[in-house]
């Protein structure tokens, strides 16, 4: 079996709760901006003109990863988890690389990500996906865990 990328689909919609509040509860703490976008991405990911993607493997959904649409053309890679349990599978690759032909899809201008420096393996990935660290956090974050901002350069 490999890992495949599959789009939104209200059935779903339960799985982009669960994946990301595994990561987030073991590293840090849901802060009240990731509970209203967990509890309601279709109003507050989808709608502004965004993406969810998962990660499929067999049956079993094992990943997510969104882009926000902050402003035309310009989107946030975020909520980006693949369940530990399937760790070493490529999940978090592949969701990476589909959220970054989805951007290019879309005509976007601008991506970019806020993490924090101890998600080290993540970091790891992003920057061989072509992000390149910015010296300063990114202005107006809305994240109180992010001490990292990321642009994409291709």
């Amino acid at each position: 079996m490999s890992v495949e990328i599959i789009p939104y689909a209200p059935e779903l919609r339960e799985h982009f709760y669960r994946l990301n509040a595994q990561w987030l509860q073991r590293h840090f703490r849901i802060e009240d901006i990731d509970q209203v976008m967990l509890s309601d991405p279709e109003r507050h990911v989808l709608a502004p003109g965004g993406v969810i993607l998962f990660a499929r493997l067999g049956q079993d959904i094992i990943g997510t990863c969104a882009l926000l649409c902050e402003s035309p053309g310009v989107y946030e890679l975020s909520k980006m988890g693949v369940d530990e349990a399937f760790h070493g599978h490529g999940a978090g690759r592949k969701l990476l690389d589909a959220a970054i032909a989805e951007f290019h899809r879309m005509g976007g201008t601008r991506l970019f990500l806020e993490s924090n420096s101890k998600l080290e393996r993540a970091l790891r990935m992003y920057e061989k996906s072509g992000f390149v660290k910015q010296p300063t956090i990114r202005e107006g974050s809305h994240y109180e865990r992010a001490d990292v901002y990321y642009v994409y350069q291709g």
